[in-house]
């Protein structure tokens, strides 16, 4: 006869439930689980300083709160079979939003307030530390140039936009040293941290942590995805704060998009002159899926609600279907705008559902665990007047990897008011597609050593580079450019170059392409 704890596995593992005669069993199972968790639990708020007990506790509620569910949840969260065909208007084309009348914008900025998820470290990128203090251009990191934004925005318009960041306990610490140098800006900067729930044994199904000091086992905790938001922003108290000073929505976005700045005409439709009369609660940001987007989480109709559909919710046979570009048109920018009084109702009257993303984990240890989290979008079922927008894809610039700094670092973009936008030297909108190799260029410090300085790209379509290579200053890559160094080979492309449609190859032969 298999453990509990086994048959608890297999679904993570995602296999096939037992026979439904075995149901009470599986019951008596889950409770077992939830009850040796919340035991677990109990135990570790006792290694905690005491004045730091009353709000963990409320905290590991909330986390048994998600453990619970996921024990509970069988199966993907949508029915292929059952969804439905995109209304009309479900997503609205951005070139039909009308900017608003110059005398309004600054009473519209008055009701907004900006929300960066500031949780993510450097660290895939070969950095320490919060990934916004990473420089991005002309020596300025992500933070710097979202606080340049906001100042241009409320000097401009004299308007009093404030910042909030959301941290993880990761970058935290960090985070509060370095807003110290904003103090003489016109930008109002809160913080607030989100959650720090414990890793989770893919054997036992308990907490790996054996105390509360998270600084000591940093491995053991995990920040739950950035669905916490909702949440967390209200036990802040900034919720309330804001809504009491009568602003009316938030923009959130992830710091390290760059294209993710105030957009006049989206708050001129939710605040302005084009405003609805049945309100809109709920604004995700969508853009044209390309085949490099093909994992990005997309829009669909569900049981009458707009949804976001990711990746992990869909069944094994229909991910092919989840990619196709023809089928689903559209990607999540995870730019959100949101109602501040109805993430207040959502919240006040616990109908926030958001899905649960499991995400299994190998840590250095060899150690197997599991970590529990929710996506932010996933929120849009939950209110009312839910509406997509097709924005440019100039809206969607983040920077994940080395290949992208190598975008927003080049001649294809200009800086100006802490904005970056597209050279109009380049003839088409489309940004050339980048794979530099993950062997030599995936660390910031090792990719800005092999060019002597970022190569004129206004013309570049594709660039793939792999193996050692260096680039000399001055070089210019157009059209489609391949350069590969054989192993144990190095290809040094000299100063003042013109590729055009080249391949090189090991021996730094120059070819047509």
């Amino acid at each position: 006869m298999s453990r509990p704890i086994d048959i608890l596995l297999e679904r993570v593992r995602g296999h096939q439930r037992a026979p439904s005669d075995s149901k009470e069993f599986h019951e008596l199972t889950k409770r077992d689980a939830l009850r040796q968790l919340e035991n677990d639990l109990d135990r570790l708020l006792q290694t905690a300083e005491p004045q730091r007990r009353p709000a963990l506790q409320l905290e590991m509620e909330r986390f048994a709160e998600l453990f619970g569910r996921f024990l509970q949840e069988e199966g993907p969260s949508i029915d292929w079979n059952k969804m439905q065909k995109l209304p009309e208007n479900a997503v609205k084309d951005y070139g039909s939003l009308k900017a608003p009348k110059n005398e309004q914008i600054r009473s519209m900025l008055d009701k907004l307030v900006v929300i960066k998820l500031n949780g993510g470290l450097g660290t895939s990128m070969g950095c320490h530390g919060p990934k916004s203090v990473i420089p991005v251009r002309s020596d300025l990191t992500f933070l710097d140039l979202t606080v340049q934004q906001i100042e241009h925005l409320n000097k401009t318009y004299d308007a009093n936009v404030p910042l909030v960041l959301m941290n993880s306990f990761n970058t935290d610490e960090d985070t509060e040293k370095i807003i110290r140098k904003y103090k003489g800006f016109r930008v109002q900067i809160y913080t607030f941290n989100q959650s720090c729930f414990p890793r989770i044994s893919r054997e036992s199904f308990l907490p790996i942590a054996k105390d509360f000091n998270v600084d000591t086992d940093i491995e053991a905790w995990y920040p739950p995805g950035h669905g916490d938001f909702y949440d967390t922003f209200r036990n802040s108290g900034l919720l309330k704060k804001f809504i009491d000073e009568g602003r009316e929505y938030c923009f959130l976005s992830n710091i390290d998009n760059l294209g993710a700045t105030v957009d006049l005409n989206i708050l001129n439709k939710l605040v302005g002159d084009e405003r609805d009369e049945k309100p809109v609660e709920f604004v995700m940001e969508v853009t044209d899926k390309t085949r490099a987007d093909v994992k990005g989480g997309t829009l669909i109709q569900f049981e009458d609600k707009l949804r976001l559909l990711e990746i992990a919710q869909v069944p094994k046979e229909h991910v092919d279907d989840f990619k196709s570009v023809k089928t689903f048109k559209f990607f999540n920018t995870n730019n959100i705008w949101a109602n501040l009084s109805a993430i207040d109702r959502v919240l006040r009257e616990r109908t926030l559902n958001l899905e649960i993303i499991i995400n299994n984990k190998t840590l250095e240890n060899g150690l197997r665990v599991i970590q529990l989290e929710t996506a932010v979008g996933a929120a849009m079922k939950c209110f009312n007047g839910a509406l997509g927008i097709n924005v440019p894809r100039s809206r969607f610039l983040p920077v994940k990897k080395t290949s992208d700094l190598l975008l927003v670092m080049s001649n294809l973009y200009n800086l100006k008011n802490g904005s970056l936008v597209m050279s109009p030297q380049r003839m088409f909108p489309t940004t050339p597609l980048v794979k530099l190799g993950e062997n030599h260029f995936a660390k910031v410090k090792e990719f800005l050593g092999r060019f002597a300085n970022i190569p004129d790209i206004i013309e570049l379509d594709h660039l793939t580079v792999s193996g050692d290579v260096t680039f000399g200053r001055g070089v210019s890559l157009r059209g489609t450019v391949i350069i590969i160094a054989n192993h144990g080979d190095r290809i040094d492309i000299p100063a003042g170059a013109i590729l055009e449609n080249k391949i090189v190859s090991g021996n730094m032969r120059i070819l047509d392409h």
